[in-house]
């Protein structure tokens, strides 16, 4: 498998993303927008993983290479790649997809609980999700659905949290990637907004949010692993 990873800020890596990766053998590149937005050729990419970040997908007359990414990635979606983004990257997804994103009424950072909707035996081809599961969120703007999307899990402060598009198409509000070590480093790499933040309904101070048990990372990390699976099964 050839796997491609679009990294937009170096404080929010791929997390649990990279030991699946490296369980199934693949061939992992990366590129980072941060330092140098070159785009590999589509033939080469049979899993895109687009992480998140601080900035908007509407802010492409300040990060022009934002445009070229909604592309690249609404060529992967129509050449019937295995899709997956996180928080911006779902985001950029649903953007890519024709979708409005905008301001969030709550900004959600730290652990709070997503819902899975009811998946009917006849929907052979959704993502199976578990009832509630305890996750990372560090997001303020929201998304509308895409056009032919399913919502698959939503929670109190965010309706949209989880999206599938076609069969191999998932876009994750929430972090379902974050480590310890890549908690701490998006903690220490978003001070500023954290701090800025408090006092909103959903939103953890730095403390609450390093101290979550380490059972609620191996639980949510698998929910991650299993959505991988599911993308790129044959």
């Amino acid at each position: 498998m050839n796997a491609h990873i679009f990294q937009h800020v170096p404080c929010e890596g791929p997390g649990c993303i990279a030991n699946w990766l490296q369980a199934q053998g693949a061939r992992t590149r990366h590129t980072h927008f941060h330092a140098a937005p070159t785009l590999p050729a589509l033939t080469d990419v049979d899993l895109l993983i687009v992480l998140g970040g601080p900035m908007s997908v509407n802010d492409e007359a300040a990060l022009p290479w934002l445009a070229t990414e909604k592309r690249f990635i609404a060529d992967a979606i129509a050449a019937g790649k295995a899709v997956v983004g996180i928080c911006l990257g779902a985001q950029l997804i649903a953007a890519a997809l024709g979708s409005r994103i905008y301001p969030g009424l709550q900004k959600e950072i730290g652990w709070f609980d997503i819902v899975a909707r009811p998946v009917m035996d006849q929907e052979q081809h959704l993502v199976r999700l578990p009832e509630t599961t305890r996750v990372f969120h560090w997001h303020s703007e929201t998304l509308a659905m895409p056009e032919g999307a399913t919502r698959l899990a939503g929670s109190i402060g965010c309706a949209n949290q989880v999206f599938q598009f076609g069969k191999r198409v998932i876009g994750l509000q929430c972090h379902l990637e974050t480590t310890p070590d890549s908690a701490l480093a998006i903690v220490e790499g978003c001070g500023e907004e954290l701090a800025h933040a408090q006092g909103g309904r959903f939103v953890q101070d730095a403390a609450s949010i390093l101290a979550e048990p380490a059972q609620t990372y191996t639980q949510m990390n698998a929910v991650m692993h299993s959505i991988l699976s599911f993308v790129t099964r044959a």
